[in-house]
């Protein structure tokens, strides 16, 4: 649940960041620490979850720590860099990978799909929000749950996402020298558009990825997920970010009409 927006991992269409294989490759480098995994990972065990699907799962840390723990896992992502790096993770050989977006899901029956560091964001309309939604019904088994991330709009989070506020120069290993840095291009509520700027040390080579992300209001998620066929069962701050995100865990009624 972090607050960066280098954590919209997905989409229909994969930003630059994810599906340039230089840039794939100094992801996790350049955010070794991910404590925004944790609550998912306690959800998980709260709910008793056994099997996950995660959409947008990226370059895979949160589907290969579910696997360390013996937990079917099923990774979803549009972006094959991101898959390749993925894939050459510890416990990687027992995660299903899938490269594509929601719509070309095998059919699967998991007892909860997640969607970790904001990926619902990266949807920009309302009918690609419910689409997702309802591809994410369509892999539950009855009862089962979606879990996701969104920030709030109304902290403005994207007043923070300047180059004087997130300018980094680190040494990687076997990589050396990344000077990092981000800025927003436009703000038209509720999209706002950014871009991130990678120079590499080594030869110079000056890499970017733009983005776009909607700030979605709560009404407008309920009732996405109403029309999925959710019910929300609770609405929570984000434990690491709070005042900042919420965490939306929403439940697939059984075929009955009642819920699990």
């Amino acid at each position: 649940m972090s607050g960066e927006p280098t954590h919209c991992e997905g989409g229909e269409v994969s930003d630059a960041i994810f599906e340039e294989r230089r840039l794939a490759e100094v992801y996790d480098p350049l955010e070794p620490d991910r404590p925004d995994l944790d609550p998912y990972i306690a959800l998980v065990h709260a709910l008793g979850a056994r099997s996950v699907l995660d959409i947008g799962c990226g370059t895979g840390t949160f589907a290969c720590l579910l696997a360390e723990r013996g937990i079917t896992v099923f990774g979803l992502d549009p972006a094959a860099a991101s898959l390749e790096v993925a894939r050459r993770k510890p416990s990687a050989d027992q995660v299903r990978w899938i490269l594509g977006d929601a719509t070309s899901l095998p059919p699967l029956q998991v007892e909860l799909v997640t969607m970790t560091g904001n990926v619902a964001q990266v949807f920009l309309t309302d009918e690609e929000l419910t689409s997702v939604f309802q591809s994410a019904a369509a892999a539950l088994r009855p009862g089962g749950h979606l879990v996701f991330e969104v920030r709030n709009p109304a902290a403005e989070g994207w007043k923070q996402w300047s180059r004087q506020h997130t300018h980094r120069h680190v040494q990687l290993p076997d990589v050396g020298a990344v000077e990092t840095w981000m800025e927003v291009l436009e703000t038209a509520q509720p999209l706002v558009t950014f871009r991130w700027t990678f120079v590499f040390g080594s030869d110079g080579t000056e890499l970017v990825s733009d983005s776009t992300l909607r700030f979605w209001t709560r009404t407008e998620i309920v009732d996405a997920l109403g029309r999925a066929g959710f019910v929300v069962r609770d609405i929570r701050d984000a434990p690491d970010r709070r005042g900042r995100e919420f965490v939306y865990i929403a439940q697939l009624p059984d075929r009955s009409g009642g819920s699990a």
